[in-house]
């Protein structure tokens, strides 16, 4: 979310989305509030503090790392009083963090080279991430009375298994990661978080070309895309996806721009790439009634009030899904 002031933000999204409120990210406070210090400050006994080229781990943890963990305490705070300044219990709540192929992609080891080059430091780091994220999960079940359903963002993960992420140093790349590799790494945080909220795990990645097949190979209930990115992808992509759809795996598709839009966006306009995806792939529209439309990524590069209306828009789209305008047919 766009902003600083976590009140506001909670506010927001529990007023837009009462269904399914999240845990909202600030990342305009800075270091330590963006995607990989956040997450960082969810790990165990893996402490990071940053230098001039990002984080890094360290002996003890630094001033952002500090920063980050009273900062997500002080969300919890805001979010759990807007919920009870509602005077409802939302049905769950979502948490997000990165999964462990792009929080080890954003941090270098103490000798400069990223996380994930060290097998036993990405082994490392994906328990201390495991562990993390359920007692994360817990605490905010606890404190808001809701089941908790996480959200793994593996936004790198293309990169990575394409061999195109840069070196620490900026002047070579790291070698491709393989599928069964980057699928079993991943498989055993989804396993561990499965097993301590009990409930459905969400995996998104944003990216032009997701890996929608290794994503569900991994264990993922759930998959984030981009929809209004998939127009032109190849047929082996279009294959995983609709086997994915077709075997009940839940799609969260997204379609409000995630920045202001250069003119305005109606109904129609946005539900439009969800519209064409299923006529592509050969279901019938109903289909739509078991997807969840979401913005396309996040909204933290947004005005204040796109934010808001965004989140208006998808939860429109959502009601539509359901019950479709005559005009969709």
């Amino acid at each position: 979310m766009p902003g600083r002031d976590p009140v506001e933000a909670a506010n927001v999204v529990v007023g837009e989305l009462p269904d399914l409120p999240h845990l909202p990210e600030l990342p305009a406070r800075g270091l330590g509030a963006d995607m990989i210090g956040r997450t960082a400050a969810l790990l165990l006994d893996l402490p990071v503090e940053v230098m001039p080229s990002g984080y890094r781990t360290a002996a003890r943890p630094g001033h952002e790392h500090r920063t980050a963990v009273d900062q997500i305490r002080r969300d919890l705070d805001a979010l759990e009083e807007a919920v009870e300044r509602a005077g409802v219990r939302p049905p769950a709540v979502k948490i997000q963090a990165a999964g462990p192929w792009t929080l080890t992609a954003g941090i270098e080891l103490a000798k400069g080279h990223r996380v994930l080059t060290d097998y036993g430091a990405l082994r490392e780091f994906t328990d201390s991430l495991s562990e993390g994220i359920a007692l994360h999960a817990n605490e905010v079940s606890r404190r808001i009375g809701a089941p908790v359903v996480v959200q793994l963002d593996e936004p790198s993960l293309p990169t990575i298994l394409a061999g195109a992420l840069p070196t620490a140093s900026g002047y070579g790349t790291v070698p491709a990661v393989s599928e069964p590799d980057a699928r079993d790494t991943l498989a055993r945080v989804i396993e561990a978080v499965k097993k301590a909220t009990g409930q459905p795990v969400i995996v998104h990645c944003c990216a032009p070309r997701p890996p929608i097949g290794l994503f569900r190979d991994a264990g993922a209930d759930a998959l984030a895309i981009d929809a209004t990115l998939l127009a032109g992808i190849p047929a082996r992509l279009s294959d995983q996806l609709g086997e994915a759809w077709d075997a009940d795996v839940t799609m969260l598709l997204g379609l409000v721009p995630s920045t202001d839009p250069a003119r305005p966006l109606t109904l129609a306009d946005a539900a439009k790439p969800a519209l064409q995806l299923v006529d592509r792939l050969g279901f019938p529209r109903t289909i739509l009634a078991q997807a969840i439309p979401t913005p396309t990524c996040g909204l933290a590069g947004a005005t204040d009030a796109w934010a808001k209306r965004a989140l208006e828009l998808v939860r429109d789209i959502g009601k539509a899904f359901v019950e479709p305008p005559d005009s969709w047919s």
